[in-house]
C-alpha cells in the first residue's frame, strides 16, 4: 500500500509545511512550482508563495510571485494575487501603485473579488477627500453584491454630504436582508438621518413659520436637536437667532421655552 504521504501532490505538501510553520521549505516547493510555466497549478503555486515571501517579510519577492499568478489568466488565483498585490502596496503607503492592482481585481472580473475591490477603492479615494470616487465606488461594490458594511460606508459618506433622504433610503433598503448584528447598526445610521432630516424641517420652520408659537417651537426644538447632532455651537447660534429676533413676543417666548427646559 502507498504510504498516504506519498498521494499528497506538492502543493498540498506546500500547503501543510506553511501550515505547520515551516515557511522556508513550503516557499521551496511553491517556488518550483511556480517556476514551471508547464504546471497545472502554477497560479495556485504562486499565491502561495506570494503569501508565505510576505510572511519572511520579503515583500519584492512576494509581488513578483503576485505577478506570475496574475500572467496566468483570469482565473479564482489570478483574482487573490492581484489582492495581494495591492494590499502589499497598500502596507508601504504606495497608493496609486495599490489603487492599480485593485483596478486588475476589477479586470480579472471573479465574482467574489469584484465587491472587495470596490470596496478597497472606495477606501482610497476617501483618505484623497475625493468623496465622489468613494461614492461611485461604493455604489459599485452594493451592485455587486457586497457587504453591508458597504451600504453603511455609503450611509455615512450621504449624511456627511448632506444628503439624509438618500441615505434613509438606502438604509431602509438595506435593513431588508441585513443580518441582526448588521441591521442595530443600520437602525442607528436611520436614526442619525431621522434627526437630519428633522434638523431641516425645524429650520425651515423657524424661517418661513406665520405664527410666533410655530416659530417658537421649531427653534427650540432645532437648538435642542442640534447637539445631538455634535453641533452645540450651531444650536446657541439658533437660540441666540431667537433671543434676538425682532419680534419682541416671539424672542419672549424663546427665553421662556429655554429657560423651562
Amino acid at each position: 500500500m502507498t504510504p498516504p504521504e506519498l498521494d499528497t501532490s506538492p502543493l498540498d505538501t506546500a500547503r501543510r509545511l506553511a501550515e505547520n510553520g515551516d515557511l522556508e521549505g513550503a516557499a521551496e516547493i511553491f517556488g518550483r512550482l511556480a517556476g514551471d510555466d508547464s504546471a497545472p497549478e502554477r497560479a495556485q503555486a504562486a499565491v502561495g508563495l506570494a503569501v508565505v515571501l510576505e510572511e519572511q517579510g520579503d515583500h519584492p519577492g512576494a509581488r513578483r510571485a503576485a505577478r506570475i499568478a496574475l500572467s496566468a489568466g483570469p482565473t479564482e488565483y489570478s483574482a487573490q494575487a492581484a489582492c495581494l498585490l495591492a494590499q502589499s502596496f497598500e502596507r508601504e503607503g504606495s497608493a496609486e501603485q495599490a489603487r492599480g492592482a485593485w483596478q486588475a481585481v476589477l479586470g480579472v472580473g471573479h465574482d467574489d473579488y469584484v465587491p472587495l475591490a470596490h470596496m478597497a477603492l472606495a477606501r482610497l479615494a476617501a483618505e484623497e477627500n475625493d468623496l465622489d470616487g468613494a461614492e461611485t465606488q461604493l455604489r459599485a461594490a452594493l451592485e455587486a453584491g457586497g457587504p453591508m458594511t458597504a451600504a453603511q460606508r455609503l450611509a455615512d459618506l450621504l449624511l456627511e454630504r448632506g444628503e439624509p433622504g438618500e441615505a434613509a433610503d438606502l438604509i431602509e433598503a438595506a435593513l431588508e436582508r441585513a443580518d441582526d448584528d448588521t441591521a442595530a447598526r443600520l437602525r442607528v445610521q436611520l436614526g442619525i438621518a431621522h434627526l437630519e432630516l428633522a434638523c431641516a424641517q425645524f429650520a425651515a420652520a423657524a424661517e418661513d413659520g406665520r405664527d410666533r408659537e410655530t416659530v417658537s417651537l421649531a427653534i427650540e426644538l432645532l437648538a435642542r436637536t442640534l447637539p445631538l447632532r455634535g453641533r452645540p455651537e450651531q444650536a446657541e447660534q439658533v437660540w441666540s437667532y431667537g433671543l434676538d429676533h425682532d419680534d419682541e413676543e416671539l424672542a419672549e417666548q424663546v427665553r421662556l421655552r429655554r429657560e423651562r427646559g
